[in-house]
């Protein structure tokens, strides 16, 4: 026999700390008119139908509560209001009114949110927004003809065009994109268009962005840059750019693709997949790996014993052009218990790259740590995993605001991320290295 379980007209069902609201297989939820569902660190997991009707599921607390369950879930309005943690995704969802931001964050974690027709997404801001450094995006897909500033689903991209575009997908992502040449990173969100008609456009594009999503780069020198193929992006510039609304303009746009903002001379980041350092005995052993590469012509090994001087122990020749991944290593034989690494890639016409810089100790217990303290200009961060894994590190200052916020990829063995934080004013500020459980470690920092 099929369970029913109705929730009537302005019902609010508030369930405990850790809890899960399980839909069982074969059981039928249902929510009546403008019902509200209220769940406090609770996860919503779906194995059964839910019927949302006119209704709103409100998640509120102060962990991470997840949606989740075998089978398709579509709500009506959805409501994050986490003082801390985060809404997470570990199955694609449907939207068919609203996403309303009353406070805290909604993690895609690799899965996809669609958005109905009409739906939209309500007060987005700087403390509470959609995240997603593991994957998934947010989409919508509507009729555009002749836009004049559309901006579907407000998803924060306006389209103007004097053509019919017909048919559009919209899908808003939040990962770095990277590139196979130059240095540098995009800001934390992409968009992809795909519209019916993509020719002759001349459209105007309007990208938005939160401070949130800066990924460390300086607003002031935002500018468009389009996805040319797999491998490479083309700078278009700007036509227009406002700091203090957040958004960067460029007209006469051809046709769409994948757009996002980045730095003058920023081609998106390194072409490395990964660099990791790991203890062989008493030695160190460096690990690189490129995705591909142009115009490669050498690797020079560094070491430094305190971060700040290096001294150049290796030389490894590159690949030149490869369309295809390359690995490299090097051994140090004489590593000391407390040395520090980066690699600095050469190009055939002079240009230089540097990796980010590992910390390996040997012979002593790798630990979170951040130096110097207090810090000035450029904040190191020790970070030592077992498994791979994206990890948010944010900074906030004594009034509790987030000030800054950069994603990083740990590989399992020790992981050194800077963070610069020259721009700040004196005071006190807290770190939170947060990863897919939560917050890992909260670091109180002093800044002169």
């Amino acid at each position: 026999m099929k369970k029913i379980i109705n929730i009537v007209l302005l019902v609010t069902v508030v369930y405990p700390l850790s809890a899960q609201l399980t839909i069982t297989a074969g059981s039928q939820f249902s929510m009546g008119g403008n019902a509200q569902l209220t769940l406090v660190n609770t996860d919503l997991v779906n194995n059964g139908s839910l019927s949302a009707g006119n209704g709103t599921v409100f998640f509120t607390g102060n962990a991470i509560s997840r949606i989740t369950g075998g089978q398709n879930t579509t709500l009506y309005d959805l409501n994050i209001g986490k003082t801390a943690g985060s809404v997470q995704l570990q199955v694609p969802i449907v939207v068919s009114h609203q996403v309303i931001f009353s406070s805290g964050l909604l993690d895609l974690n690799a899965n996809d949110l669609s958005l109905g027709a009409n739906a939209v997404l309500n007060g987005e801001q700087e403390f509470s927004h959609i995240i997603g450094s593991n994957g998934g995006t947010v989409s919508i897909s509507t009729n555009l003809n002749n836009p004049s500033g559309a901006n579907p689903g407000n998803l924060g991209l306006l389209v103007t065009s004097s053509q019919n575009l017909g048919n559009t997908l919209i899908k808003r992502g939040h990962q770095v994109q990277v590139n196979t040449s130059g240095n540098g990173s995009s800001v934390l969100r992409y968009y992809d268009i795909t519209p019916a008609n993509n020719n002759a456009l001349n459209a105007t594009l309007r990208f938005t962005y939160l401070n949130a999503e800066l990924n460390g780069l300086d607003e002031n020198t935002l500018l468009q840059w389009e996805k040319q193929t797999p491998q490479d992006w083309k700078s278009l510039g700007f036509d227009a750019r406002n700091t203090s609304s957040n958004y960067v303009d460029k007209t006469g746009v051809a046709s769409f693709g994948r757009f996002t903002l980045s730095s003058v001379n920023n081609a998106l980041p390194v072409r490395f997949i990964s660099f990791n350092a790991q203890c062989n005995g008493t030695a160190v052993l460096l690990t690189w790996t490129t995705a591909l590469e142009q115009n490669s012509h050498n690797y020079l090994v560094q070491k430094s014993t305190d971060g700040a001087g290096w001294l150049t122990i290796g030389n490894i020749q590159a690949a030149g052009n490869a369309v295809t991944e390359n690995d490299y290593s090097f051994s140090d034989i004489n590593a000391a218990d407390n040395s520090y690494y980066r690699l600095a890639e050469y190009d055939m016409d002079g240009n230089v790259q540097f990796t980010k810089i590992l910390h390996a100790s040997c012979n002593s217990p790798q630990l979170f740590r951040t130096w110097p303290d207090p810090v000035t200009d450029m904040l190191f961060i020790n970070l030592p995993s077992a498994v791979s894994t994206a990890t948010s590190i944010q900074l906030y200052d004594s009034k509790g605001a987030l000030v800054k916020k950069q994603m990083a990829r740990l590989l399992p063995g020790n992981n050194v991320i800077s963070m610069d934080v020259k721009q700040f004013s004196a005071g006190i500020y807290f770190l939170h290295i947060i990863n897919s459980n939560g917050v890992m470690h909260v670091q109180q920092l002093i800044k002169n």
